[in-house]
């Protein structure tokens, strides 16, 4: 058992070994990303210890890059995954945080309050700088101010050296190309969230047209919020009947296969990204957590079983959802 136990850890760390450039970025990152937001308890208790354990394993198998944002769990995960850091050496990963969104419904992307914001998050993390800083879910606000005001606000601070590179992130694909195509000051890097998996591929459409600007592209929410689990989504969640039903007979198909659709929805987000999506990021809020995403991802996709679970999704594949001040 020990033997296979090793030999499985020199598996997962050869997995990991590959870096991919984030864009035009200094960032050289693991195919899957530690997304921290779980650490902020946003999903449930965290245990402090385990936490911090989750993030030092990560590193040790490979994973280099650390996505966080004051949102989550009201700066409890920031908080957290500045405890693991501090105990890292800085020239060993990458961290990001976003800017502009405090609250469900509390945003602020002001000039004065980025800037501000920044450094409360350099602190909380225990950095000097911040490899990447994202302005969160830019959708609920006038896109014309997250141009004329916050970006240049955040140029200001790459120029300073507390930045290294600045990014948007949110839902809507129309919020990416009108930035891109409206502000003076190009973006480094793009974050989408729930347009590449199972039933959207929407970002591999958007993707290379990034590459050609040499914009980074990231890809968050393999699993769409929990829509592609075999619990299903929570109440909350913004996918409309139709898509429910098609993600639960996905589960039920998936099952009848021998595994979860959890499994076959990361393999299939992280294996087909392409060579335009740098990075997936991957929820992460404990060590049981870590294991379990790096083993289903050490195991080899059953074509079959993946067909079957993506045919379910074909009635409604790429249908989005309204979010922020853009209705779809």
């Amino acid at each position: 058992l020990e033997v296979d136990l090793i030999v499985m850890d020199l598996k997962l760390v050869e997995m990991m070994s590959e870096r991919r450039r984030i864009g035009r970025t200094h960032m050289e990152v693991s195919k899957i990303g530690f997304g921290a937001s779980p650490l902020g308890g946003v999903f449930g208790e965290v245990d402090e210890s385990d936490a911090i354990q989750s993030v030092h394993d990560a590193l040790k198998y490979g994973i280099n890059y650390f996505d966080v944002s004051p949102f989550y769990g009201s700066l409890k995960a920031e908080i957290m995954l500045g405890k693991a850091l501090k105990q890292l050496p800085r020239n060993e990963f990458y961290v990001s945080s976003k800017v502009g969104r405090y609250g469900a419904e509390e945003f602020d992307f002001s000039a004065e309050r980025v800037t501000q914001s920044v450094s409360e998050s350099c602190e909380r993390l225990g950095v000097e700088s911040i490899d990447l800083i994202l302005c969160h879910d830019i959708e609920f606000v006038e896109l014309s101010q997250i141009v004329n005001e916050t970006i240049p606000a955040l140029q200001k601070l790459k120029e300073s050296g507390k930045v290294k590179a600045i990014g948007i992130s949110g839902y809507p694909m129309s919020i990416f190309d009108y930035v891109m195509n409206s502000s003076s000051i190009p973006v480094d890097v793009i974050l989408s969230y729930c347009h590449h998996n199972l039933h959207d591929n929407a970002l591999l459409n958007l993707a290379p047209l990034a590459t050609q600007r040499g914009v980074g592209v990231i890809n968050a929410s393999a699993l769409s919020m929990g829509l592609l689990t075999d619990q299903g989504p929570p109440d909350w969640h913004p996918a409309s009947v139709e898509l429910r039903d098609a993600a639960r007979r996905a589960a039920d198909v998936a099952r009848s296969h021998g595994t979860d659709l959890a499994s076959v929805a990361l393999r299939y987000a992280v294996e087909n990204s392409g060579a335009d999506i740098a990075t997936t990021l991957v929820g992460i809020g404990s060590t049981k957590m870590l294991m379990k995403n790096l083993e289903t991802l050490a195991e080899p996709i059953d074509l079959k079983t993946q067909s079957a679970v993506l045919a379910e999704f074909d009635a409604c594949r790429n249908k989005s959802w309204s979010s922020g001040l853009i209705k779809e």
